[in-house]
């Protein structure tokens, strides 16, 4: 080993079976395969100079690694990659600076590596760590990898604890296998956050995965996994997908490609500069925990996701400019919180989404009236050049806020319902002018009123009368030259009132229709 470090070639220690070489298995390795962590310390912080025209690196494989790798606080020079190394006891790295490390396919019970610098990557894909990660404060100089790795929490909550973590561009996570929270409190990510097919589990917490106040430069995906969409997996994953160690009797050993979440999400007050897609997702949720999206920002919004059976939806305060989204994606019984939500377009991802279905959703997230919701909403579609769903919009508000009124208000709404839909279906009250005009007409043919002037009176005519008291402003001169008088004064009284409501109602409408042409 101390030869190949030397020459920067590999040194393996695998029989070439993939059963007795899987670190995970049961085979004992005898002491042929048994490395001192206190000679890879050597080596990689004081190891000896390279033979010339070569490059030192470690390069080991299928070893069995005894003892504490400890590596805390050192400044590691040459790169190091081990494959398919089982370790007796944690590595730590807390507050090393090294340059890039690749551990892949190992077995490590518990990795310490707070505050841990690189300039290149770091790598753990399909590592197995029952123990737990720690990368609080750690500053990834290229790509962070845990892909198809599978990592416990024990006796901890954590399984990954990540906070305040930098990543300079990718982290890579995706069919990884988690059993205990994974946090990302703080962390900055400069490129993208991959998670397809990843399964988040916590069952003795309220949080799989909590990452308030994070941030990521483009795009952060939690969807399923296939081979377009995430190619940087390493190797090939069976078709039936990869084992689970964390299940019970009753579950299935195998999993399928979907992102997969059980316990609460919380992506609280996060940005994302390109979208964020959480898309045919599965969320399994208790009653207290949520799928938390409080505050975030981002110009496109993915919402696809398999619509939880229990727990919260959250969208308070958020601000999209595109909302892509399916009916059956959001919770229909109260579970949908959105006071604040803000977008300038909702698109509907799959099949069609009406404004009839828009206004169920809406009513799913306001249990109690709350007024902005709908303009929100009626404001997409009148921007959209949709006025029509706008007004139909609007008059559920006024709807809904009849609701909330006195008894009193609650008759006068019903009122305004009937006659002229609150003013937002003018063709109703040109409707109603209709038929009161028609009434009228009949009601004033067959019970003239005497002239006012006796010989001055132009010829009678009752619709024109009618027409004459329905419409404001305009006249025919049949209003002022006849005297009704008893109950038939009431009626033209009646007439004037309503024809100025109804006629205002239909003039507003073809006011918007003119403005909008």
């Amino acid at each position: 080993m101390w030869q190949a470090f030397l020459n920067g070639s590999a040194y393996d220690l695998r029989t070439g079976e993939a059963e007795l070489d899987d670190p995970n298995g049961d085979h004992v390795w005898g002491p042929d395969r048994t490395v001192r962590a206190r000679v890879i310390s050597l080596l990689l912080l004081h190891g000896p100079p390279p033979l010339l025209g070569r490059v030192a690196s470690l390069h080991l494989a299928g070893a069995q690694i005894t003892d504490v790798l400890d590596l805390s606080g050192g400044a590691i020079e040459p790169y190091f990659e081990l494959r398919q190394c089982r370790f007796d006891s944690e590595v730590r790295m807390a507050e090393a600076r090294i340059h890039t490390a690749r551990l892949v396919d190992c077995y490590i019970p518990r990795l310490e590596a707070a505050r841990l610098t690189t300039d290149g990557d770091l790598h753990l894909p399909r590592c197995s760590i029952p123990e737990g990660v720690k990368l609080t404060d750690a500053t990834i100089g290229t790509d962070l990898m845990l892909n198809e790795a599978t990592i416990g929490s024990g006796r901890r909550n954590r399984a990954v604890a990540a906070d305040g973590i930098t990543v300079s561009q990718e982290l890579q996570a995706s069919l990884l296998m988690t059993d205990g929270e994974f946090s990302l409190r703080g962390a900055t990510i400069g490129s993208s956050l991959h998670m397809f097919g990843t399964v988040l589990r916590n069952r003795n917490g309220r949080y799989a995965l909590y990452a308030p106040q994070m941030t990521v430069e483009h795009v952060a995906s939690f969807a399923d996994a296939n081979r377009s969409r995430s190619p940087q997996l390493m190797g090939a994953t069976p078709a039936a997908g990869t084992p689970v160690p964390f299940t019970s009797e009753n579950t299935s050993r195998w999993r399928t490609r979907h992102f997969e979440c059980t316990g609460g999400l919380v992506l609280d007050d996060g940005r994302f500069g390109s979208s964020l897609v959480i898309e045919n997702a599965r969320f399994e949720l208790q009653r207290d925990q949520e799928l938390s999206l409080r505050r975030i920002q981002t110009p496109e919004l993915n919402f696809t996701p398999r619509a939880p059976e229990r727990g919260l939806v959250v969208l308070s305060g958020a601000a999209v400019e595109k909302l892509l989204d399916r009916v059956g994606s959001w919770p229909r019984d109260q579970r949908l919180w959105m006071a604040g939500f803000t977008y300038q377009q909702a698109i509907p991802k799959e099949g069609h989404f009406n404004v009839r279905e828009r206004l169920q959703w809406l009513a799913a997230a306001t249990p109690e009236y709350s007024p902005l919701p709908y303009e929100q909403l009626a404001l997409m579609y009148r921007n959209c050049g949709e006025d029509t769903n706008a007004r139909a919009v609007l008059l559920a508000k006024q709807r809904r806020r009849r609701e909330t009124l006195p008894l009193v208000g609650k008759v006068w709404g019903y009122l305004q319902d009937w006659t002229v839909a609150y003013g937002y279906r003018p063709a109703q009250a040109a409707l109603w002018m209709a038929v009161l005009w028609a009434a009228s007409a009949l009601f004033f043919g067959a019970n003239p009123p005497d002239p006012l002037k006796g010989g001055e009176s132009p010829h009678w005519n009752a619709p024109l009368y009618a027409l004459d008291l329905l419409l404001p402003v305009i006249t025919f001169g049949q209003d002022t030259a006849w005297n009704p008088a008893g109950y038939h004064q009431w009626v033209a009284a009646s007439l004037i009132m309503l024809g100025w409501v109804l006629a205002t109602t239909v003039a507003t409408g073809a006011t918007r229709l003119l403005r909008r042409q």
